[in-house]
């Protein structure tokens, strides 16, 4: 078994522990857990084990898995000036460990095909979000689901584990295909939001550098006008815009209350005062903490579909886990909240990805 020392910095990360933290875990020295990092000695025998224990992950991690981490720069992190070295790390990790799960999935089925067009060359936020709508045959009412959308076109949707709340959601590329992982403890409102604010980056910003107030203001405005779109937002206005019909409206549009009073604002539908007063009275009535009448929230239909076809064919949690050599957690916590799991928790011995392979097609409705 060959020790692959990168899988040892991608499992240390995802777990957010410094060298020095898992050498007293191990209980080696720091010059050894910096040796097997650097590649000039390989743990053996029982630090291989010590490390597999303290990791939650197998031992074959190490030298098996088939996974690499982004730059920071190619990830659209927020405020990243204000993310921890550690969180920021952790959150690279699993995308490694995603882009694994989401090569079997590949593997297995077919999955929708790449359709996430390129809009870098529009410079109007707002108008390239009416662009993308038209192209994918939204026009200019709600969008029923974020998630079923995303994933309709090729985009593949994680959920951040819950030791990384204090990460925004963020997008990446993996090659062709784009990724995006939600914080799925938000409200379902601004899930939706954070959805279409990491859609903007991946057509606005595609393979740049996504860092930067003037690229979150850019994605922010893409996402606003995204889902509440000009001509469908304002003929649907009702004629007093106070709190209580606010809240009416920005159900109808699956947004936050926040969110709908600024997109109001922003197409000069009420005074600067009006928008004053509606944000105290938010403030007033605890609405910026806790959304008022929140939409259920909305999960995987990918996922959902992928995982009823393995419990129907009784492969386990533990023979996907085994066969991508992660732990079974790492793959519940990319569905947490997503999707239901509900694999049986032995493996079956007799049918591997092959068995599989092709054998369904998958069809996310995209219907809004």
């Amino acid at each position: 078994m060959l020790f692959n020392p990168e899988n040892l910095k991608i499992g240390r990360k995802r777990r957010g522990v410094n060298k020095t933290e898992l050498a007293t875990l191990v209980g080696v020295d720091l010059r050894s857990v910096s040796a097997w990092e650097a590649g000039t000695a390989a743990p053996l025998g029982d630090n291989l084990l010590q490390l597999s224990e303290v990791l939650n992950l197998p031992p074959e991690f190490f030298s098996n898995f088939k996974g690499q981490m982004p730059e920071p720069e190619q990830v659209s992190f927020r405020a990243i000036s204000k993310l921890t070295a550690s969180k920021r790390d952790m959150a690279l990790a699993t995308s490694s460990i995603a882009f694994s799960f989401s090569n079997w999935l590949e593997q297995a089925y077919n999955l929708p095909v790449f359709d996430v067009p390129d809009l870098r060359d529009i410079s109007d936020p707002t108008e390239a979000a009416q662009i993308l709508r038209n192209e994918w045959g939204q026009g200019n009412q709600p969008i029923s689901n974020m998630i079923h959308l995303l994933e309709s076109k090729g985009v593949k949707v994680f959920s951040l584990a819950l030791d990384m709340l204090e990460v925004d959601a963020f997008c990446t590329w993996r090659n062709e295909t784009p990724f995006v992982f939600l914080n799925t403890k938000k409200s379902n409102a601004r899930r939706r939001f954070d959805a279409a604010h990491e859609l903007a980056h991946l057509v606005l910003h595609r393979h740049g550098n996504y860092s930067g107030r003037e690229t979150e203001r850019e994605a922010d405005q893409f996402a606003s006008a995204f889902l509440m779109p000009r001509d469908g937002v304002i003929p649907t206005k009702p004629r007093l815009l106070d709190i209580n019909n606010s809240i009416k409206a920005k159900q109808e549009w699956g947004v936050s209350l926040a969110a709908y009073v600024v997109r109001m604002h922003s197409l000069e539908q009420i005074t600067e005062w009006q928008y004053r007063s509606l944000f105290k009275q938010l403030s007033q009535r605890g609405y910026r903490k806790k959304e008022p009448y929140d939409h259920q929230k909305e999960q995987s239909k990918l996922l959902e579909f992928v995982l009823n076809d393995l419990r129907s064919e009784n492969i386990s949690l533990a023979k996907i886990s085994n066969e991508l050599q992660v732990g079974e957690n790492d793959l519940i916590e990319l569905c947490f909240d997503l999707v239901t799991i509900g694999l049986p928790s032995n493996p079956s011995p007799k049918l591997n990805n092959k068995n599989i392979k092709n054998h369904i097609s998958i069809v996310v409705d995209n219907t809004t």
